[in-house]
């Protein structure tokens, strides 16, 4: 697999660093950050579509293993679910997570579609 510089990175998952909203994760367990992912999607109030960034660590070379795996593949399920409009990582340089875009409510809009 071919290395990449960061601006070539940078162009595969754009420099989304900011949001309407963070998730801070960093310093927290696998299962926390499960729990935490589930209840800002199961609890949103957004009317309006909104976007979150969801902080990790990064990886180190003594990190270990990352929250990146697991998390990601919470949001891919939430993705499947339709929960989630879009996700990507965060350029590396950004730390480690995702930047969210979360649709918006239908329920709470009175778009009952």
């Amino acid at each position: 697999m071919p290395l990449l510089d960061h601006e070539q990175i940078r162009d595969l998952v754009g420099d989304q660093d900011s949001a309407d909203y963070e998730l801070d994760l960093r310093g927290v367990s696998a299962a926390d950050a499960r729990i935490a992912i589930e209840r800002m999607l199961e609890h949103r109030r957004f009317v309006e579509a909104a976007t979150v960034v969801i902080r990790i660590d990064p990886a180190t070379p003594t990190s270990g293993e990352t929250l990146f795996l697991p998390v990601g593949r919470q949001l891919l399920e939430a993705r499947r679910r339709k929960l989630i409009r879009h996700f990507t990582p965060l350029p590396e340089g950004d730390g480690g997570g995702f930047h969210v875009e979360l649709p918006a409510n239908p329920a709470r809009s009175g778009d009952t579609k």
